[in-house]
C-alpha cells in the first residue's frame, strides 16, 4: 500500500549521501540526527565525536570549524559557540563556579570586563583586576581558589601585547590554567598554546568570518579533557552555534592570510600617518617603535595586527567629531570585518567601565579605535586627514 501524499511529502526526497566528496564543506542544516537503533543513539549522546545526535551537541558543518581552527592555533580541540562572549564565558564557567577565583587583565574588551566584573560575582566568583604586564602583581593576586589566569594577547583598545610567556610561567607555578583572547591576533599573528597558554577562545565574529555577517566564537583547548568539561558546560548554557553560522565563519577562515597581511599593511600606513600629525596626541599599535610592548610584538606576533588606537588633543569631543566626520571608514560596533570601522571606546565598547576604570585600563576621553579594513590605503589616509581637520 502506498504511503499517504502528508507521509511522502515529509519523507520522500531523502536520498543517500553521494560517494563524491564535496569540494567545499556542506551546511548540514538540521537539528537533530536519526539512528537505527536506540543504543547506538545512547552511545553517540556520550561520546560527541564518535557521531552526530543533535545540533546543540554537535553537527558535522560545526565539527569541520572546530578541526580547521583547532589546526591553525596548535590546540588538541576546538569547541565553536554562538558567539565570542558563549565562548568566553563557556569557558570561564567550565573552570570557577562558586567560591573560585579568577585574576583577570584589567584592560579587557568592554564584554569580557562586564562578565567577570558584574556576571562572574552573581556566581559565586571572585575577579582581581591586574596589570597583566606585571608577572609579579598577577602572582601576587594568586590565591588557592584561583581557577584561571585570563588575558588578551592583544588588548582591544590599548593594542597592548601580553606577555605570554611569562603569564603562563606564573600560571604554571601555580598549576591553574591560562586563558587567551586571541580575537585581535588571530592564529596567523599569534598562537597561544606555543606560549603555554592552555586555553584559547575567539569571537569569530571578528577575523575569523572576516565579512560583517556572522556572529560565532571557537574555545580551543591544548588539553582534551578540558575540552570535555567545557563541552558539557556549553550544552548547558545552549550556547552552540548555528551550522550556518558555522560554515560562514569556515569559508572566512579560508581568506584569513590573505586578509590578514593587508589588514597589518593599511594600519602600518595609518598609524604612521596619525604619529606624525599634530592633533594626535598618541598613537597604539604595536607595530611602532614607541609603542611600551612594541619589543614583546617582535618576538610574539608573525606581523603588525589590523587595529590601531589614538588619543586625539581635544578629548571627548574630538572623538566624537573625528567618528562622525569619516567618510571611508564606518562608525560602528565590531571589528576584524573587511570594512574600516571606527569607534568611541569610552562611550560605546568601553561603556561598562567607570571612570576610574577606564582610566586604570589607559582609555582616555579621546580615545579613537579603529579597526582597519581592506579598503585602498590612499582612500584611508584622505579620509583621516579630513576627519582630523574637522576633529
Amino acid at each position: 500500500m502506498a504511503d499517504g501524499f502528508a507521509t511522502r511529502s515529509i519523507h520522500a526526497g531523502r536520498l543517500p549521501l553521494p560517494a563524491e566528496a564535496p569540494l567545499a564543506t556542506p551546511i548540514w542544516q538540521t537539528s537533530t540526527f536519526v539512528f537505527d537503533d536506540a543504543e547506538h543513539y545512547a552511545h553517540t549522546l556520550r561520546q560527541p565525536r564518535e557521531g552526530y545526535v543533535y545540533t546543540r551537541y554537535e553537527n558535522p558543518t560545526t565539527a569541520a570549524l572546530e578541526a580547521t581552527v583547532a589546526d591553525l592555533e596548535g590546540a588538541a580541540e576546538g569547541m565553536a559557540t554562538a558567539s565570542g562572549m558563549g565562548a568566553i564565558a563557556t569557558v570561564l564557567l567550565s573552570l570557577a563556579s562558586s567560591g573560585d577565583h579568577v585574576v583577570a587583565q584589567r584592560d579587557l574588551y568592554g564584554g569580557s570586563y562586564s562578565l567577570l566584573a558584574h556576571t562572574a560575582p552573581r556566581f559565586g566568583v571572585e575577579v582581581s583586576f591586574v596589570d597583566a604586564g606585571d608577572p609579579a602583581a598577577v602572582r601576587a593576586a594568586l590565591r588557592p581558589t584561583t581557577r584561571a589566569i585570563y588575558a588578551e594577547t592583544i588588548a582591544n583598545p590599548t593594542m597592548t601585547v601580553a606577555d605570554l610567556p611569562a603569564l603562563a610561567e606564573v600560571a604554571a607555578a601555580a598549576d591553574v590554567p591560562l586563558v587567551v583572547d586571541n580575537t585581535v591576533a588571530t592564529p596567523y599573528l599569534c598562537r597561544p598554546i606555543e606560549h603555554g597558554a592552555a586555553v584559547v577562545v575567539h569571537s569569530a565574529t571578528k577575523y575569523l568570518g572576516g565579512h560583517s555577517d556572522v556572529v560565532g566564537g571557537v574555545a580551543l583547548f591544548a588539553e582534551p579533557e578540558r575540552h570535555d568539561t567545557a563541552w558539557r558546560t556549553m550544552i548547558e548554557l545552549g550556547a552552540s552555534p548555528d551550522p550556518f553560522a558555522a560554515w560562514l565563519v569556515l569559508r572566512g577562515v579560508k581568506t584569513l592570510s590573505l586578509r590578514m597581511r593587508a589588514h597589518g599593511a593599511n594600519a602600518r600606513q595609518l598609524a604612521e600617518l596619525l604619529d606624525a600629525h599634530p592633533k594626535v596626541a598618541r598613537v597604539y599599535w604595536p607595530g611602532l617603535p614607541g609603542h611600551p610592548t612594541a619589543g614583546l610584538a617582535g618576538k610574539l606576533l608573525d606581523g603588525g595586527p589590523g587595529m590601531l588606537s589614538f588619543d586625539l588633543e581635544g578629548g571627548r569631543e574630538a572623538g566624537r567629531r573625528f567618528i562622525e566626520a569619516t567618510r571611508v571608514a564606518k562608525l560602528a560596533a565590531s571589528l576584524g570585518s573587511v570594512e574600516t570601522l571606527v569607534s568611541h571606546p569610552a562611550s560605546t565598547t568601553h561603556r561598562q567601565f567607570s571612570p576610574d576604570a577606564l582610566a586604570a585600563a589607559g582609555i582616555g576621553e579621546g580615545m579613537v579605535r579603529v579597526s582597519v579594513g581592506l579598503e585602498d590605503g590612499a582612500d584611508l589616509a584622505e579620509d583621516f586627514t579630513r576627519a582630523l581637520e574637522v576633529a
